[in-house]
């Protein structure tokens, strides 16, 4: 049985005292239950205080992106040496509006995947259409794309360990969500993916997140498909309330 991963994306949002706040009242709270994997991943600049107040507790902490480089001259960015170094436990890798506005690539993320294991960061890899190419019928041809050249060239264990968001770009932020049959399906198709490019054993432990206006209201049904085990939340995940009834939701 795979374990449910609920990971709160909060992008560019909230002040140090907010987060704090937020883990303050979060961290205590989440379900002692290994069958339920919780994760916030915050701005860079909350990352060192976040881990010193999750120390301990069933609570991790993840980033929002890093460089493939260990080091360099790369104004701006975080390497994956720093984020090992700080105690972060994931980082999310290639999502949509990093693609969309900040150049990344299936081939930049292929890169820090590689990178992400190398410094024994979980990656979170996050693949997904947009809505022309789901209304002309290419979503699973563009799944496929991503999935294969992000994982290429990682070992059998490496694509175990690894996390997929299946997030279509048409639902996130937008308040339309993928019925449940149709993200299951996508996710479905992800996984007989990784099986071709691995074995079925392997495919079968690959967790598949589906991220896209998931709330509340409609968690239970998504986990409760056959392929989706876990979600990669953005507003949802901002509230403290409303992100422990989403991890509740993967204890069910």
């Amino acid at each position: 049985m795979r374990k449910k991963v609920i990971a709160g994306n909060w992008k560019m949002n909230k002040t140090l005292a907010e987060a704090n706040q937020f883990v303050d009242d979060v961290v205590g709270k989440v379900p002692d239950d290994d069958n339920v994997e919780a994760i916030v991943c915050a701005p860079f600049p909350f990352l060192p205080s976040l881990v010193e107040k999750t120390k301990g507790s069933k609570l991790k902490v993840g980033a929002q992106t890093m460089h493939y480089e260990e080091s360099g001259a790369f104004t701006g960015e975080v390497s994956p040496v720093m984020l090992k170094d700080l105690g972060v436990t994931h980082a999310v890798i290639g999502h949509s509006e990093r693609r969309a506005y900040f150049a990344e690539t299936d081939e930049t993320v292929n890169k820090k995947v590689h990178a992400a294991f190398k410094h024994d960061l979980t990656p979170i890899v996050c693949v997904g259409e947009t809505l022309e190419q789901r209304e002309a019928n290419h979503t699973m041809d563009h799944i496929e794309n991503q999935v294969r050249k992000g994982l290429e060239g990682l070992s059998d264990e490496q694509v175990a360990d690894t996390i997929i968001a299946y997030e279509p770009i048409w639902a996130i932020g937008t308040g339309k969500t993928a019925s449940s049959e149709d993200a299951n399906e996508v996710c479905t198709h992800i996984r007989n993916v990784i099986k071709d490019m691995t074995s079925e054993d392997i495919a079968e432990k690959v967790v598949i997140q589906y991220g896209g206006s998931v709330k509340p209201a409609n968690v239970d049904e998504l986990l409760a498909t056959s392929d989706i085990d876990g979600a990669l939340v953005g507003g949802a995940s901002l509230e403290a309330d409303s992100f422990l009834t989403l991890v509740e939701a993967g204890t069910k």
